[in-house]
Order: C-alpha cells, then sequence, then structure tokens
C-alpha cells in the first residue's frame, strides 16, 4: 500500500527523501556555530541544492536559534522547513511558533529510548517515556500534519520496547519515524536487522515514512544509512561536508553520489542538484572557517586529482579507469593531473601541450622531463607556471653556446662572497673561481671570467614563480651590447642559480643575434 504523506503525497517506492541537519546538528559541532545571516545563506544554497527537508534549527535552544528558524520559515522556500523539539510541551510550543509562517512545515521532536538513556539522563522509567511519546506527538500535530519522532539512541534501544515506542508515536499522529544511531555504535547489519524487525513487527509501519540519522563514530555513517536504504527506510537524515556532533553525520554528498554511481546497488532516487554540490560544501567552509581534508570524497581537492604516473597514464587514455564519477558531476570543473615526482612522461608531455607545448621535440622533451624530475624531488607540487618556466628554460638551451653545469658559492658577513662555476663552452667545460660584492656578483664575475664579453648588465630581477618557501626563483636579467638589447630567464629553487642560468640564456640570445648580423662573435 502506498504512502499518502501530508507534505509528500503519495510517495514512489524508489523515492529517497534527504533531510538536511546542517543548521541543526551540524551546527552544534564545536566551533562551527552560525550567526542568522550565515545560516539564511546556507538555507538559500541548500534549497537549490534540491534538499527536500531542511532542519533549520532547535528554537527552544536560544533567542537566537528561534529568530533564525523564524527566519528561514519566512523566506526560504522549496523544502519543508523543521525545527527540532524536545518531548516538553515548552519545546514543541516555541518550535511551532517558529516555523508557523513557512509554505511546508514540520515538527520534529524526539526522546530518549536506550536503557541507558532511560536511566541516567531522563530519570524516568520506561511507561513514562511512551506516554511523553504519545503527549509530545499529540500536541505537535496542533501545530502542523507533519510530525517527525525520533528514538534518541535507537540503535541501543531493546527491540521490544522500541516497537512500542514506535507503536505510540504511530497512533499520535507521527508521519515520520526516525531511529537514529545516536552515538555511531551500530554496524550496517544492526541497521538492516532494526529496521527490517520494526516495520514487520509495528502496526501502521506501513503508512509512515522511515528515517535513518546516522553519527560516524566508527565512520561507518555512509554504510549504515545506505544498508537503512536498502531495509526500507526512505528518509535519509545527512549533513553538508558530514559535520555534526563528535565525529560528525553521514555526509549529504557521499550518499547521493554513492546512489547516483551505483544504481545496480541502490535503486533509488533524489533530487539532488549534484552539480551544486563542491559550491555548497565549498560555502558551508567559508562560513564555518573549517575547510574539508584534501582526501574527502567527493568535495575535497585531492577527489579527482591523480599524480601516480600509471594513474595519470590510465586516466589520459580513457578516465573510467580510476574514476568512477566525473568532477563535473559534482561541480568541479575537471580533473587535475597534479604535476609531481610520481608523474610519467605521458602526463608531462599532455601537460606540455595542454600548456602550448605541443611542437616539442623528443630531445627537448626528454630534457625538460629530466630537469622535471629534479624539481618536482624538491617540490611537493609542480605548477604550470613552474613547468613554463622550466620548458622555456630548455628549449631555448637546446641550442646554447655557453651551458650551466654546477655551482659552488659561499657567502656571510664575515669573509667576501665567492663563487666557482662550471660552464660548457662551445662543448669544453671550464671552470672559474671569483669574488664579488654578494653571491650574485661574485657569479656574474665568474661567467665573464669563462666567457669574455663586452656586454653590460642593464637589468637584474628576481621573483618566486609560485607561493611557499620551496618555490622557483624566476630571475630575468638585461644585457646590451652595441646597442642590441637581449633578456634572459632562469627559473630554479636555488636564486643564485637561477639567476645564473638567467645570465647565460641571454648571453646565448646575444651570442645568436651577432651571428645573425656579422660574422664576429661576441668572445675576445
Amino acid at each position: 500500500m502506498a504512502i499518502n504523506h501530508p507534505n509528500f503525497g503519495a510517495m514512489d517506492e524508489s523515492r529517497v527523501i534527504i533531510f538536511d541537519t546542517t543548521l541543526r546538528d551540524g551546527e552544534q559541532s564545536p566551533g562551527f556555530s552560525m550567526n542568522i545571516d550565515e545560516k539564511l545563506r546556507m538555507a538559500e544554497a541548500l534549497a537549490a541544492l534540491g534538499v527536500d527537508v531542511l532542519e533549520a534549527g532547535f528554537p527552544i535552544a536560544s533567542p537566537g536559534d528561534f529568530e533564525s528558524v523564524l527566519r528561514i520559515a519566512q523566506s526560504i522556500k522549496g523544502p519543508v522547513i523543521t525545527g527540532l523539539a524536545r518531548s516538553g510541551s515548552s519545546d514543541i510550543i516555541r518550535a511551532g511558533e517558529a516555523i508557523r509562517p513557512a509554505e511546508r512545515k514540520r515538527i520534529h521532536t524526539f526522546i530518549s529510548t536506550s536503557p541507558l538513556h532511560m536511566k541516567q539522563k531522563l530519570r524516568m522509567e520506561p511507561e513514562a517515556v511512551l506516554e511523553a511519546v504519545t503527549a509530545s506527538v499529540t500536541l505537535a500535530r496542533n501545530f502542523t500534519d507533519d510530525v517527525e519522532w525520533s528514538a534518541e539512541d535507537g540503535t541501543r534501544t531493546e527491540i521490544d520496547f522500541l516497537c512500542r515506542c514506535v507503536e505510540a508515536a504511530i497512533k499520535a499522529g507521527a508521519t515520520t519515524i526516525n531511529i537514529p544511531d545516536t552515538v555511531g555504535y551500530a554496524m550496517p547489519e544492526d541497521i538492516t536487522r532494526m529496521f527490517t524487525t520494526v516495520r514487520e513487527r509495528v502496526p501502521g509501519a506501513d503508512q509512515v515514512i522511515f528515517s535513518t540519522h546516522c553519527h560516524n563514530d566508527l565512520g561507518l555513517a555512509v554504510a549504515n544509512t545506505l544498508a537503512a536504504v536498502r531495509a526500507g527506510v526512505r528518509q535519509i537524515e545527512c549533513t553538508i561536508n558530514g559535520i555534526g556532533e563528535r565525529a560528525g553525520n553521514a555526509s549529504l554528498e557521499e550518499i547521493v553520489m554513492a546512489i547516483r554511481t551505483r544504481p545496480d546497488a541502490n535503486p533509488y532516487k533524489n533530487n539532488i542538484e549534484t552539480t551544486r554540490l563542491l559550491r555548497t560544501s565549498k560555502l558551508l567552509a567559508t562560513i564555518t572557517g573549517f575547510d574539508v581534508q584534501p582526501n574527502k570524497a567527493i568535495v575535497g581537492r585531492n577527489a579527482f586529482a591523480h599524480e601516480s604516473g600509471i594513474h595519470q597514464d590510465g586516466m589520459l587514455k580513457d578516465a573510467g579507469t580510476y574514476e568512477i564519477m566525473t568532477p563535473e558531476s559534482v561541480g568541479w570543473q575537471k580533473t587535475s593531473l597534479v604535476m609531481g615526482k610520481h608523474s610519467g612522461r605521458a602526463a608531462f608531455r599532455d601537460k606540455l601541450n595542454a600548456l602550448g607545448y605541443g611542437d616539442i621535440g623528443d630531445n627537448a622533451l626528454n630534457d625538460a622531463f629530466a630537469r622535471f624530475k629534479v624539481l618536482a624531488d624538491r617540490k611537493k607540487i609542480v605548477y604550470d607556471e613552474d613547468i613554463v618556466a622550466l620548458v622555456d628554460d630548455e628549449v631555448v638551451r637546446s641550442h646554447e653556446v655557453v651551458k650551466f653545469v654546477a655551482l659552488e658559492v659561499w657567502a656571510g658577513s664575515k669573509s667576501k662572497p665567492r663563487a666557482r662555476l662550471e660552464l660548457d663552452v662551445e662543448g669544453e667545460v671550464k671552470t672559474a673561481e671569483e669574488q664579488g660584492d654578494g653571491p650574485v656578483d661574485a657569479a656574474f664575475n665568474a661567467i665573464r671570467a669563462l666567457f669574455p664579453h663586452t656586454a653590460s648588465l642593464q637589468l637584474f630581477s628576481v621573483g618566486a614563480v609560485t607561493e611557499g618557501t620551496d618555490a622557483q626563483a624566476r630571475c630575468t636579467v638585461r644585457l646590451e651590447e652595441e646597442g642590441k638589447s637581449v633578456d634572459g630567464q632562469g627559473a630554479d629553487t636555488d636564486t643564485i642559480v637561477a639567476a645564473v642560468r638567467a645570465y647565460i640564456h641571454a648571453l646565448n640570445k646575444l651570442v645568436t643575434k651577432r651571428a645573425r648580423s656579422a660574422p664576429a662573435a661576441l668572445s675576445a
């Protein structure tokens, strides 16, 4: 028999309701509190994402929480707006007042049902808890036809008593029954057994929607949630980025993409616009100041990033080799082939093509790749700008008269800076050691000693190619002779080496320029 829900009408058996509690349970994470304006921004984003139910807060918790639920109820259209309430009448009345303006509204009331909670937290006998279940749901129905009842610590509740509580809630008028794994205690098989038993044994269970709310204390929140859905549950309670008490809640983005990616195992449907997942995640991170970890599924910055050469080669041939969903499907622009020490030649060539160096020859490619590997051993991530600097440096040097070999420098406040430089000059390796006003000046003096010339230094500048203390320095040198000037660039994580490379680069340009206009060489 089909369920006829007051806010969702006749429910398709394959339909799963997404209940987002980012603004209530999620905000209870230490340090994650939001003000009213921030809650409104998140509520708008969640409505655009397509959540079916939006738990806006706990109205009796504070005047600010009441105001935020009221404001959301007044302004947010689309989702069912829900306020949380304990079983006491003051909680329920306050929640009813807060959600009153909503076009679609719900009161979510709860009470603990496990032996531990009833004894230590509530100081109530089981029969008193049963009475509170009936009274709270009955009162909530005075404010809305849509009432959700939750058995706090449901997974540690004795199954016979749990069935009695659920039956009482249904008889009192609850339209949704939530049995949460409040402390993240359950295993998937526990969840399956619990929901199957309750749905089989409780009269009227076929006329309500069952809901699951799983915490992540053992890292099983998403697995437990999916187990519940397979056991007949049709509402999922979750949060963006999995935020929430202690280790958090089941992550909305992970659940939704598990359903979308594995329809063979999860033949269900929902209304989430998955291309908005990333932007919603980033908005929450911006508001709360807490970024997700890089390897977070779906929305972590490494979720679609590949550095291993084996993986990159597979990705270049067919993205399906290592990606089970497209980055665009969740809001990323594209897959990222992260260039680092594990990257292979195929990925390096593909990166060069993307950067406009598709015509580079094999020898230049091999030389550039060798230098890339050396650089990658020094840096955690090699950025596109690093590769441009490196390849430009290498391509020009393929026809050099003067080539850099090695450099050592000694500098400090107690002695005259000096540099020992090795250069390959037209196939012959030469060495010179010179002093200077600083290590760069000493290195430039060594260049002049090894390759005498009359060009004068007009410009010397240094900048970082990328951020961080391990960034490459990019140096520019301008040389002038007889009215002709050339610029040379050099890049290296060692600034002095970058400066020498830039000087030699300019020198070779000047040699080439002079050779085109006259047979005379620059060398004395």
